[in-house]
């Protein structure tokens, strides 16, 4: 059995195409639009072949309308690239977004998983660097041997008690400070953390051409080219990951 797990698209269409070409099943943890240039094609993607996917923030936002809760500069880029998602979003993109569940429990074999955007006791916003010491009572509280996150953007896995915490990474719109897609794979019992390179110029001519401030175009594509905003690469980048 091997799964493909991924997260944080953000509707970035090049990034997909970097994914392994055979798998068995792929995993979905939110956060399908808003940010890059094709919400609709990458919607259309995750509806007709992933097997499981939960619901992020972000899919929260448009799907229902809601409050993004970004901060600082974040807020004016997921406004702004809001606005140009829902002009291209279809009745049916929306209903497909609102329909998702905040968090899934999955079995394969004898391994337990838990899905989640964020985290369990806070699937949507909740927030935890790699080295956050509230992961510990997220994994107790999880019914589960491996529980995977995204929301970050930023990749890692480590050993939290009895269980697996895994974050697959951002595979459109990376946080590791660099434009590396992000993703894991399952197989055979065994989880790995993937990157790899992906023809992110195509994706930022495209976020070139949309119809959205000069300001936000730069900033979006500041973030697909390098992994960072320009203060945060002097700042905290998980604080900064936070503001998402």
């Amino acid at each position: 059995m091997k799964v493909v797990i991924i997260s944080d698209l953000h509707a970035n269409l090049e990034a997909l195409a970097v994914l392994p070409r055979e798998y068995d099943q792929l995993w979905v943890l939110g956060d399908l639009v808003n940010y890059g240039p094709n919400p609709a094609e990458v919607v259309d993607f995750v509806r007709s072949r992933a097997k499981h996917v939960v619901r992020g923030d972000h899919d929260q936002f448009l799907g229902h309308d809601d409050d993004p809760r970004c901060a600082g500069r974040f807020r004016e880029l997921a406004t702004a690239s809001g606005e140009f998602t829902r002009a291209r979003l279809t009745g049916r993109d929306y209903a497909f977004l609102r329909e998702l569940p905040l968090q899934m429990q999955l079995q394969l074999g004898h391994t337990r998983f838990w899905l989640c955007h964020a985290m369990p006791s806070d699937p949507l916003y909740g927030y935890g660097p790699p080295e956050s010491e509230g992961w510990k009572e997220e994994c107790v509280r999880t019914p589960a041997e491996i529980l995977l996150v995204g929301h970050s953007h930023v990749q890692f896995m480590k050993k939290v008690g009895d269980c697996l915490l895994v974050n697959p990474g951002s595979l459109g719109q990376p946080k590791n400070r660099n434009n590396l897609a992000c993703f894991a794979v399952w197989e055979d019992g065994r989880i790995s953390l993937r990157s790899t390179v992906y023809e992110a110029g195509t994706t930022i001519a495209k976020v070139g051409n949309m119809p959205i401030r000069q300001t936000v175009k730069e900033d979006l594509v500041e973030l697909l080219r390098t992994g960072s905003l320009p203060e945060q690469r002097t700042g905290n980048m998980h604080m900064a990951s936070l503001q998402k």
